[in-house]
């Protein structure tokens, strides 16, 4: 199976006065398309360093970072090519403009990858439909529910069509049914667009959607398990 990430040997060092704190120590880790991973640890573990550093928002110490097989790690401009047309985020947060609909979300999201016009609202409403939410596209953020907003995060990523999407806590703000529902919409959506998953979570539900469970604990991986 392709793989569409590889971390190799990542170690990520932070520097304040003369302290030095090291939060990665050689993390390897790698997704492959359709593939979901739950990346599971403790406050502090480094999980969402690593998280950051695969997104292309954080450059790591030392190690390398591939996506769909290209080299990015070191290369400001493979960087900033990869955080705009290979990767999709999702955030506990929903991080949604206020004053936009649903579909202006997204439509906004792939003007920053380049499509624009009617290609960009195309392609909005594939992702609003694939998510479930044709009656909302014309929505704002406060009309929505919780579960709403976060399918409406959820099309946001997947617009432009990415390999890979990085979650970070995405059920954090939801009630147990709704968290439920989205790592559902998370799975499907997963293997039917073929895009490697990796997904930070606290959530033990995570573990019923998952190809992979890998922890993290004081900057190290801790030993893989297929989920349950």
């Amino acid at each position: 199976m392709k793989k569409v990430l590889e971390a190799r040997m990542v170690r990520k060092i932070f520097v304040e006065g003369a302290q030095r704190v090291e939060v990665l120590r050689g993390v390897s880790l790698d997704v492959s398309a359709g593939e979901i991973v739950s990346l599971e640890g403790p406050s502090g573990s480094g999980k969402t360093t690593l998280l950051s550093i695969m997104g292309c928002i954080l450059t790591p110490s030392a190690g390398e970072i591939q996506i769909g097989g290209r080299q990015i790690s070191g290369d400001e401009k493979a960087l900033r090519e990869a955080r705009r047309t290979s990767i999709g985020f999702v955030f506990q947060q929903f991080n949604l403009f206020p004053a936009l609909t649903a579909r202006e979300n997204i439509i906004y999201a792939l003007s920053i990858k380049g499509r624009k016009g009617v290609a960009a609202l195309l392609e909005a409403d594939r992702v609003i439909d694939a998510v479930g939410l044709a009656d909302r596209r014309d929505f704002l953020p406060r009309d929505l529910s919780g579960g709403q907003k976060q399918r409406v995060a959820i099309a946001r990523a997947l617009a432009g069509s990415p390999e890979v999407i990085l979650a970070d806590e995405p059920t954090a703000n939801l009630d147990s049914t709704v968290g439920v529902q989205i790592l559902d919409l998370f799975r499907n959506l997963a293997k039917s667009e073929n895009k490697g998953l990796i997904i930070v979570t606290h959530d033990p539900k995570v573990r019923r959607v998952a190809d992979r469970v890998v922890g993290i604990a004081d900057g190290l991986l801790l030993q893989e398990a297929h989920a349950a």
